[in-house]
């Protein structure tokens, strides 16, 4: 019986962790995350020429036209609190149907950081995505 209380507490706890990370601008869907670059296996990380490091980020962001990946241009900058700032530089990466855009950037301890991203549709209209993720440096 602890066991099954145990599991529980730990999925309700989990749950927040699984939120989705989207913002809609029309038909089109943003889905993006920010994570430790530590956090990738090393042939996933040498196949997309990603650095993995205890201070060294990344976000991904993909983008869906009508539920479908779509060709875009990302472009941004993230920062920390006390206002450095770090351009991201992206980079397209094509697995099957799927696109990504990835970029890495630098964090030397705990904090919070701030995105600010320029996501433009094939269309050539463009839209800006913001938000905040707090990062921990891998010990």
């Amino acid at each position: 019986m602890q066991r099954i209380a145990l599991l529980f507490i730990a999925l309700c706890l989990s749950l927040p962790a699984l939120a989705e990370r989207k913002q809609s601008f029309g038909d089109l869907d943003v889905h993006y995350i920010a994570f430790n670059s530590g956090f990738l296996q090393p042939d996933i990380a040498a196949a997309n020429n990603l650095v993995r490091s205890k201070t060294q980020g990344v976000v991904n962001i993909s983008v869906l036209k009508a539920g479908k990946a779509s060709n875009a241009s990302v472009s941004g900058v993230v920062k920390d609190l006390v206002g450095r700032s770090h351009t991201l530089t992206f980079k397209r990466v094509n697995e099957g149907e799927a696109i990504y855009y990835l970029a890495q950037f630098p964090f030397t301890q705990q904090e919070l950081l701030r995105f600010s991203l320029t996501v433009s549709a094939a269309d050539g209209v463009a839209h800006t995505l913001e938000f905040n993720q707090e990062v921990f440096p891998d010990e």
